[in-house]
């Protein structure tokens, strides 16, 4: 993480300078708004700016915002000074660290603001199949499209491409095109000269400059205005890039990443997006399936979120009970992993017993999640047969029996009388077949989830 001190911090630079970088940060420092502008505009960049009260933090928001620069802002200043903390937070930081000082504060402070502690968790097979595939092509200079639903976790998964490749000591530059207007896209990405257009106060190095040596993310490309996507393409081709306003070209060394929500093969056919430019992204495919077909992946994102949560809220680290587990399982989880994360922080909050019961699995309106609009008992059974009949060509209707089965009690963390409830046969019957199955050699999941075994 690249981090960007502005001011003398009351005399406790070199200390947090010190802290920072055994964080990990790459720290430069700036002495006036003036000076960290320059830096800013440079191609330096910066993740977070630690911002000493003593300036004038409204002036520079202001002066960021003018430039349409996005950067997040902490303030720091000696402790007994409240009113100081009060008034940098309503200019526009983030954050207020008291000076001198403390290293863990300092640590969270980066890692939050900076939201640099994204974990890459799984431990379904299906995920685990694009893990792999991920780590195969890491090393390659070749460009990847990171395909998936909203919050599948397509940015965890190209910042883990990033770290096992041979550009990971060089930087990981992300930007969102859906999330920046379409008129400022290109200064963003491209840079511009002094002058250029309104506000054009000096040179700026855009994304693709600022990530030399390393990685350019291109998040939600497929909201890319067409006519960018031609200037988008040329760089890729050629390895060159125009400033707005430059009268030469620039040379770049760097690799894209590109993730998309939608079908882009259907937005080429439908002309709102560049085939030719879908051929140069589309090197490398990573396709992210959804939470609700990686049912492996919802108990062990569970565990890591309620662990992550009670330490951050300092409660203790609750289990969840088999009604939780069951009504994780069996929910579709339109929102993906991100939507089970915010369920579990208010799982963490609310829970107050020995473990988190299903009348703390709340959904946004305070909903119990297993009477809400998800899966019912007959749709999840659909759902679990979707799953095992992706290729049913050449195959017996013993080995599809199997592997329904085997696969309705992995949703249901190995629980035999839920499984049995959702496939509709008895308990004793399930029991006969699962024998049966680790009699063949079959690995069946146990009682209450846990590793796979060889036995009922």
């Amino acid at each position: 993480m690249r981090l960007l001190i502005v001011g003398t911090l009351n005399g406790q630079l070199t200390t947090a300078t010190k802290i920072a970088m055994d964080k990990g940060a790459t720290v430069t420092h700036a002495e006036h708004i003036t000076q960290a502008l320059a830096v800013l505009r440079s191609g330096r960049g910066a993740d977070l700016l630690m911002v000493d009260v003593a300036i004038d933090i409204r002036e520079l928001v202001q002066k960021l915002e003018a430039e349409h620069i996005h950067v997040p802002i902490v303030a720091c200043g000696i402790d007994n000074n409240p009113r100081a903390a009060v008034a940098a937070i309503h200019a526009g930081a983030k954050e207020y660290i008291p000076l001198p000082p403390d290293p863990e504060l300092i640590a969270a402070v980066l890692a939050v603001v900076a939201d640099d502690a994204r974990e890459l968790v799984y431990r379904d097979e299906a995920m685990a199949s694009v893990v792999k595939l991920a780590l195969q092509i890491a090393t390659s200079e070749a460009s990847v499209l990171i395909t998936g639903e909203s919050g599948t976790g397509k940015e965890v998964l190209a910042r883990y491409v990033h770290t096992h490749s041979n550009r990971s000591r060089k930087p990981f530059i992300s930007i969102n095109c859906a999330a920046i207007p379409e008129s400022l896209l290109e200064s963003e990405l491209f840079g511009h000269e002094k002058g250029a257009f309104t506000g054009a106060v000096g040179r700026r190095i855009g994304k693709f400059e600022e990530a030399t040596g390393g990685t350019l993310l291109l998040d939600e490309i497929s909201e890319m205005d067409v006519r960018l996507q031609a200037k988008l393409l040329r760089a890729i081709q050629e390895r060159v890039i125009d400033r707005v306003g430059g009268t030469k070209p620039v040379p770049i060394d760097i690799r894209i990443i590109a993730t998309s929500n939608r079908n882009l093969i259907e937005a080429a056919r439908e002309g709102k997006f560049r085939e030719d430019l879908l051929f140069r992204l589309n090197v490398v495919n990573l396709k992210i399936p959804p939470l609700r077909e990686r049912p492996a992946d919802i108990a062990e994102l569970s565990r890591f979120f309620i662990k992550k949560y009670a330490e951050v809220n300092g409660v203790p680290v609750r289990p969840l009970s088999v009604e939780a587990r069951h009504a994780l399982a069996v929910h579709r989880w339109p929102g993906n992993v991100r939507e089970l994360e915010n369920t579990i922080h208010r799982a963490v909050l609310l829970a107050t017993g020995p473990e988190i019961g299903v009348d703390g699995i709340l959904t946004p309106d305070g909903a119990r999640l297993d009477q809400s609009r998800g899966l019912s008992t007959v749709a999840h059974a659909a759902l679990a047969a979707e799953q095992v009949t992706r290729a049913l060509v050449g195959r017996t209707v013993a080995d599809v029996e199997r592997d329904l089965i085997l696969e309705t009690l992995k949703s249901c963390f190995g629980n035999r009388t839920h499984a049995a409830n959702i496939l509709g046969i008895s308990i004793r019957t399930l029991r006969n077949k699962l024998n049966e199955y680790s009699a063949d050699g079959t690995r069946v999941p146990p009682p209450h989830g846990g590793d796979l075994r060889g036995a009922a």
